[in-house]
């Protein structure tokens, strides 16, 4: 039932697990193990998968908010469980738990992603059967859904609790073709206890995604998919230039996404139409990246690019059509670390260099340059939140950012992971009175 990965294998999001496998005593390790099947029934067709993380982590801000000033340190805890139950081939039901912990210095007003007492991070029913060749299913309740491009829909790792939605999923899928139907609504997060989480009947994500697997004799040898999907979404209070109104964004595109022999390609290209309040929405993403490893060992080094635009104009004005791109729920780490950066009003280049000097370890370097495409609109960072006085200014060079990542996987439950970033603001940001900034980030997660 849902997209679920190979049969014991850890996976970002929790329910995409099958731990079917540790029904057989022989290929439990450890007790960790046998909490991945605990059966109930007799026959093992009724059992239940507890899961769980810790994760301590340190973040470094020098300059936050790209002005001047004393640096940021949070100190953060992840703490996570959750059970998924399963009764017999077609229904399952799925729960997780999270506490986000906060401390550290000049922390302001910390979202309640980051510091949270308690919540419902997932809670869902989900059935699935079969119609002949088509797997059918439906899920409703609170869920992640990352059915599309990281940067345009993610859980947000980053944060300590990761992006949820309340609604219903529906799906039909053959070994080759699926179609993905959905009606979510974004969740406002209190930070007490599980009792302040509200659906946000103010914001409204809904539609289609597809699914084609291309020929795999293409190019050689192939596993490459196309995704073409149609989305809205809808807020009732969206603030573009100080000007708070209904908008309704259109969605239309596609993804393109796999490999090809040693090349690994992510590639969408979206429109995006409809209104806010009387003004029309025009705009166009198009977000690139490719690599290609440099022999076929496992271990070999890859090389590659992203190159990635998104439209600009009118966000800082009321007075002309809006042209600055939005993005559902994405990933803005894929652009600043420190969440400096989002895909509107944005052009991006960064060549990549990826190696693994060691047995699970892999190190990921990168030098990006950004500009904006349009210097009288904003610069914009995460959530589309513009920086205050960039419209006034003229320039399109926004910053380099030259970036490392080092990825530790020590075994399969417990990794490592640091990031590094240095913003070289350019004269977009300087002429409107911001400036550099450092990042480090460093954090050990367990996950069982």
């Amino acid at each position: 039932m849902g997209d679920r990965w190979p049969t014991g294998r850890y996976s970002m999001s929790r329910w995409a697990e099958d731990w079917r496998i540790m029904a057989d005593p022989e290929e439990r390790r450890d007790p960790v193990d046998r909490l991945k099947f605990l059966p109930i029934a007799a026959d093992g067709a009724v059992y239940v998968t507890l899961s769980g993380e810790v994760r301590v982590r340190v973040n470094y801000t020098d300059n936050p908010q790209l002005r001047d000033g004393s640096h940021q340190r949070q100190d953060i805890l992840r703490l996570v469980g959750g059970a998924d139950l399963h009764i017999g081939d077609n229904l399952r039901l799925f729960g997780e738990v999270a506490h986000g912990g906060l401390g550290g210095l000049r922390l302001g007003d910390p979202p309640a992603s980051l510091r949270n007492r308690a919540v419902l991070q997932q809670g869902f029913a989900e059935y699935g059967t079969r119609a002949g060749v088509v797997e059918l299913g439906a899920r409703v309740g609170r869920q992640e859904f990352e059915d599309g491009a990281n940067l345009l829909v993610a859980s947000r790792d980053n944060n300590t609790i990761r992006f949820a939605l309340d609604g219903v999923r529906l799906w039909a899928r053959t070994s080759r073709l699926r179609l993905t139907a959905f009606d979510l609504r974004y969740v406002a997060l209190g930070r007490g206890g599980f009792g302040d989480d509200r659906t946000d009947r103010g914001t409204r994500f809904s539609g289609i995604t597809a699914g084609v697997v291309l020929p795999t004799d293409l190019f050689g040898g192939s596993a490459l998919y196309v995704d073409p999907f149609l989305w809205r979404v809808r807020e009732d209070d969206r603030d573009w230039s100080g000007t708070p109104a209904r908008e309704s964004r259109i969605y239309a595109g596609a993804r393109i996404w796999g490999e090809a022999g040693r090349v690994s390609v992510e590639w969408t290209l979206n429109h995006q139409r409809g209104r806010h309040g009387a003004r029309p929405i025009r705009a166009w993403q198009a977000l690139m990246e490719q690599t290609v490893a440099l022999s076929n060992a496992d271990d070999a080094p890859e090389i590659g690019f992203h190159l990635d635009y998104a439209s600009g104009g009118g966000g800082a004005s009321p007075d002309e059509p809006l042209r600055a791109t939005s993005t559902p729920f994405g990933n803005n780490i894929y652009y600043s670390y420190g969440l400096f950066l989002t895909p509107s009003n944005l052009v991006a280049f960064a060549p990549i260099v990826r190696v693994q000097p060691a047995r699970g370890i892999t190190l990921t370097l990168e030098h990006q340059w950004a500009w904006r495409p349009n210097d009288r609109d904003s610069i914009y960072r995460a959530n589309t939140t513009h920086y205050v006085g960039t419209a006034r200014v003229r320039g399109h060079r926004i910053a380099r950012l030259p970036r490392a990542q080092l990825q530790w996987t020590i075994n399969p439950r417990l990794s490592f992971l640091g990031r590094l970033e240095y913003l070289d603001a350019q004269e977009a940001l300087t002429r409107a009175g911001y400036t550099d900034s450092a990042f480090a980030a460093g954090w050990v997660s367990y996950r069982f």
